[in-house]
């Protein structure tokens, strides 16, 4: 993979660019948020890790950037804040993943493996439909009775995931490795805070609901 790594703390980025390309990784290195940025914008890679705390350009700000003119390619974000609403933060700034610091190296290559595996698992050209509910992989678009939807990057995928597996319910631990990767941290009520946050945009305002919750098992995504 091309890596692109934004760390200013230049052990921490030694130590990782070390280990990544020892796993036949090449490994690109920027220090501070300015130099981050313009290589995320005008270069391609197949990954970014991001730190959260840089100088001159925030990694949150730098995230966003990326997200306004590069929908795809997975970002993953390092921080040493780890309270959920610094992960929510995280994630609804466009991070595709939050590793919090420190970290086994183990963990950090776990993580990079599950968003490639989920990056090669993207069908671009389905199209879901429930109810008047219609999700576009290719425009990346959801629409409900017509009315545009706007989605953060993980809301989409965690809709995405549930219209994948419409009328069947799915457990937090499924929806945890399907969405966060199989190191997410299930003792955390991340799961429940998001689908909260896809509830207010898909079902409020509208006559039927369809994200349900089946107490004890989880959550499926049906006509009711």
């Amino acid at each position: 993979m091309n890596i692109l790594l934004i760390e200013d703390e230049p052990k921490v980025s030694g130590f990782i660019k070390k280990g990544l390309e020892e796993q036949l990784h090449n490994v690109s290195v920027a220090y501070d948020g300015n130099m981050g940025s313009k290589m995320a914008l005008e270069h391609e890679y197949d990954l970014i890790i991001l730190d959260v705390v840089l100088p001159y350009i925030n990694g949150m700000e730098i995230c966003k950037m990326i997200r306004q003119v590069k929908k795809e390619v997975p970002v993953l974000m390092l921080s040493a804040l780890d309270t959920v609403n610094d992960k929510v933060q995280g994630l609804e700034n466009g991070a595709d993943d939050y590793l919090t610091k420190p970290f086994h190296f183990a963990e950090l290559l776990a993580r990079i493996k599950a968003l490639s595996r989920r990056k090669d698992m993207v069908l671009p050209g389905t199209l879901y439909k429930i109810a008047d509910l219609e999700m576009d992989c290719y425009k990346k678009t959801v629409t409900r009775n017509g009315k545009l939807i706007l989605l953060s990057a993980k809301e989409f995928i965690l809709l995405e995931v549930l219209l994948a597996n419409k009328n069947r319910v799915l457990s937090r631990i499924y929806i945890a490795e399907a969405v966060w990767g199989i190191s997410f941290n299930r003792g955390t009520n991340l799961i429940d805070v998001y689908i909260n946050y896809l509830r207010a945009k898909i079902d409020k305002g509208f006559s039927a609901p369809l994200i349900h919750t089946v107490i004890g098992m989880g959550y499926v995504i049906k006509e009711s």
